[in-house]
């Protein structure tokens, strides 16, 4: 018997774009990718000491010629989905790929880049313990100074840059690990639910006025479940709810600041897949490698391993993003943001 319609997925966005891209563009635009595990396709790689790394298998079983790449999926992520449907041939390389290759830097630059990091959350020390070494939220954008100031110094205008970087698109994903470390008891120093919140969206709001933030259902994700005898954890759902109501009050409230910023809300259920609640790979307890166990029929679950999405899943959120209705993307979806047909 089929699982639907459970769980869905929670995403807040806010895209920064100019008129002329809302309008029409013939020209796929410069993507700019920040955040966690959800959307980095191979940041952590090139950082030798970070234990958060899915530069294995079975990771990456379906991506093209079975390869392990970094991403933590079987396949593509969400970063791929959207940037896929945005027109572009492949997802934009990390930052620290494409650093290591100063005679291409510059042009490449231009095209995007991916600072996103597996592990890493809102807070700056999120991560930093149970993975040694992340790319926090604060240090990727001072990777994003870098590109800024590179581009600066191609056109010899702060005026130009300014022009190029407002028709890029902008996605950013993160929040899910600060609030798992908040639950493990691994902040510090300790603080109350409504401390945390506060903390985490008021330091939201400084490093940011746009992107997307996604709050899974982690109180249901392969571990969760594991730790609260297979059902869903209900103080994690709390606290994920409690900390989206608080991210879209300020995402509104930014709406209304910023010219040109457009605040969409979606939620994405599943849709008809039969298993919402078991990991493809591993399982609760058991993280997905080469020894785990795996799923033959992974475009049928919701999970791949004990925390991250299918491709399936990457895909169908990217789809609901650009062509859903009002009822699952308000007030508007990707498609009508960006004046395109997908």
């Amino acid at each position: 018997m089929a699982k639907r319609n459970i769980s869905c997925f929670l995403l807040v966005l806010v895209s920064l774009l100019a008129v002329a891209l809302a309008e029409a563009t013939t020209e796929p635009p410069a993507v700019y990718i920040f955040g966690d595990s959800i959307l980095d396709v191979g940041t952590n790689n090139y950082i030798p000491e970070c234990l958060a790394k899915a530069d294995f298998y079975f990771n990456g079983i379906d991506f093209p010629y079975s390869e392990p790449t970094g991403r933590f999926s079987n396949g593509l992520n969400t970063a791929d989905e959207i940037v896929r449907l945005l027109g572009l041939r492949r997802s934009p390389p990390p930052f620290l790929q494409l650093v290591n290759d100063p005679l291409t830097f510059r042009k490449n630059i231009l095209k995007g880049a991916n600072f996103a990091s597996g592990g890493s959350g809102i807070l700056n020390s999120t991560g930093q313990y149970q993975y040694i070494k992340v790319i926090s939220m604060g240090d990727q954008i001072q990777q994003f100074s870098t590109v800024r100031s590179n581009i600066t110094n191609m056109t010899a205008s702060d005026a130009a840059t300014d022009a190029i970087l407002s028709k890029a698109f902008f996605l950013i994903s993160v929040g899910s690990n600060d609030i798992f470390e908040y639950l493990l008891n691994l902040t510090r120093p300790p603080m109350t639910i409504l401390e945390f919140n506060a903390t985490l969206v008021s330091t939201y709001e400084y490093h940011l006025k746009l992107g997307i933030l996604t709050v899974p259902p982690i109180g249901c994700t392969p571990i969760a479940r594991a730790r609260a005898n297979g059902n869903c954890s209900e103080p994690a759902q709390r606290f994920a709810q409690a900390f989206y109501t608080e991210a879209v009050a300020l995402l509104e409230k930014l709406s209304s600041q910023v010219p040109d910023l457009r605040l969409q809300v979606q939620a994405l259920c599943d849709s008809g897949l039969r298993d919402i609640t078991s990991a493809c790979c591993g399982n609760g307890t058991y993280a997905c490698n080469q020894t785990a166990s795996f799923c033959s029929n992974r475009d049928e679950y919701l999970f791949w391993d004990q925390f991250h999405p299918t491709q399936r899943v990457s895909e169908l959120a990217a789809l609901t993003l650009f062509g859903g209705s009002e009822s699952f993307v308000a007030p508007m979806n990707f498609s009508q943001l960006l004046g395109v047909n997908i």
